[in-house]
């Protein structure tokens, strides 16, 4: 089994996570887990930005068109949070589309409107295995 891509920088955000959601619970808006994640990720010294803008281009041309994700991590590492009873297969599509267009390798797609606790989901751009992406992606269990 090969090496998890990113293990140190993904413990210490899942663990702030964990935090926020512990503090918390499930129930409020997305907003409020953002403000209190921004706050943990402070506290645990995690290098972050909150809701940057990104640029995207086509063909080599800047659009006008840009997307925010929630967070960048460490520079590198996108975490992009939802407050809903369940994930559903946008919010990967979502989350794979920031991946694409930032050229990282991993995101994490966490979820604080579970009312059985914190959801997460690692996902990895792997362009050169779409096909595997794709297939794992497809037998996730969505409602």
């Amino acid at each position: 089994m090969s090496e998890l891509i990113l293990k140190e920088e993904s413990y210490k955000i899942i663990g702030a996570c964990f935090e926020v959601y512990n503090q918390k619970g499930f129930g409020f808006t997305e907003a409020v887990y953002q403000e209190c994640l921004e706050i943990e990720f402070q506290l645990q010294k995690i290098p972050f930005i909150s809701q940057p803008k990104v640029e995207l281009d086509y063909k080599g041309r800047t659009l006008k068109q840009f997307f925010i994700p929630d967070f960048v991590c460490f520079d590198k590492i996108i975490v992009e949070i939802k407050a809903l009873p369940c994930l559903v297969k946008e919010n990967i599509a979502q989350t794979l589309n920031y991946l694409n267009a930032t050229k990282f390798e991993l995101a994490w797609l966490i979820n604080f409107g579970q009312t059985n606790g914190l959801e997460r989901k690692r996902i990895i751009n792997d362009r050169n295995n779409s096909i595997k992406l794709r297939n794992e992606i497809e037998s996730w269990n969505f409602q």
